[in-house]
């Protein structure tokens, strides 16, 4: 029987984000060869942005080195590359050995973590609101009828 290693938070998160980097990597190929596009469905249906919107388009400039545009489109993908970048050397320390495995995380900083990811979530959504023009009201839907 194979034992499994428990990863740690960062330790997923960091490989997560490998996965993510690999897709944007290949994605624009995928799309030039076939025309194939996921539009996001929040969007498509309502005209309203999810907090995710830009992240295919983020990941993609960040694997091509373009960081300005990558936070443009959304400046959550630089938070998930530093993750990466933080636990890449944990995560090999870890299987070497080097270090010991990861403690399970309290009640409180299980709590205190899904408060900062939703935190993380709302920013994230008003970012694209703003960035996208949904926040700004219409000006045809402003001026008096008479």
């Amino acid at each position: 029987m194979c034992d499994v290693r428990e990863l740690s938070v960062p330790e997923r998160l960091g490989m997560f984000g490998l996965g993510v980097a690999l897709a944007a990597a290949v994605w624009p190929s995928v799309t030039d060869a076939t025309a194939l596009a996921v539009p996001c469905p929040l969007r498509t249906l309502t005209g309203v942005p999810c907090p995710g919107c830009g992240l295919t388009t983020a990941a993609i400039a960040l694997v091509r080195g373009d960081l300005v545009g990558a936070a443009a489109a959304n400046p959550l993908i630089l938070g998930l590359a530093g993750v990466v970048l933080l636990a890449m050397p944990l995560f090999g320390l870890r299987a070497l050995g080097a270090i010991p495995p990861p403690v399970a995380w309290s009640v409180r900083a299980r709590r205190r973590t899904g408060w900062g990811a939703g935190l993380l979530a709302l920013a994230s959504w008003l970012f694209q609101l703003h960035r996208l023009g949904v926040t700004e009201p219409d000006p045809l839907q402003l001026a008096p009828s008479f």
